[in-house]
């Protein structure tokens, strides 16, 4: 392995799994079943993120559409016009980031309802949201780190919402993603979906 041992991937992993299960019992159920029931109205679901919460974000949205919603994946050439009352979900750990704090924004502008998960219950999305999710976690400090998406990518620093054993945003992320199947493996329930449904949504042009 290039004189590279055993680096301790398994301790690590051991580790954020447990910090990742510590923060679920801190997540509101108030917030959760105000998230599942936005969800589950009939209109369109927008999923907006950047960077690997903007992936996450993506996966959320493809998830929504094998149980049958309505989403898509703002800034795709294919998502259409947004409508008063449609929905906005926001993945930003920061609830700071530039370009995603324009999105929230113009949804609000329009008349969306905005969802935002989150690291921090205060940020300038968070002020504007009309439904918060929270998943816990410890920011760095303000002094130690530029608090913005682009300054962080443009400097070559990039650093998010996480422990020492998580620099680079793995905590919020990883809560997030682990979050947001749960979302779906709830609404397939309440959906009575099917693994079956699902398959026959799956993509079958490749």
């Amino acid at each position: 392995m290039s004189g590279c041992e055993n680096p301790g991937v398994r301790d690590n992993m051991r580790v954020m799994t447990k910090e990742v299960s510590s923060l679920i019992d801190e997540i509101s159920d108030e917030d959760i079943t105000v998230f599942l029931s936005e969800l589950l109205k009939e209109r369109r679901i927008y999923v907006a993120g950047a960077g690997r919460s903007g992936l996450i974000g993506r996966a959320f949205a493809m998830r929504l559409m094998h149980i049958g919603l309505d989403s898509y994946v703002v800034g795709e050439t294919v998502t259409p016009a947004m409508r008063k009352d449609d929905l906005a979900v926001v993945f930003s750990g920061s609830g700071e980031t530039n370009s995603v704090v324009d999105i929230a924004e113009t949804a609000k502008s329009l008349g969306g309802f905005l969802c935002l998960v989150t690291a921090h219950e205060k940020s300038r999305i968070a002020d504007i949201a009309d439904c918060r999710v929270v998943l816990p976690s410890n920011p760095p400090s303000d002094t130690e780190w530029p608090n913005t998406f682009e300054v962080r990518q443009i400097t070559g620093g990039y650093k998010s919402l996480s422990l020492p054993l998580a620099p680079i945003g793995t905590l919020f992320e990883t809560s997030a993603m682990i979050f947001s199947d749960a979302v779906i493996a709830s609404l397939m329930e309440i959906k009575h979906c099917g693994i079956e449904d699902v398959m026959k949504r799956l993509s079958n042009v490749q």
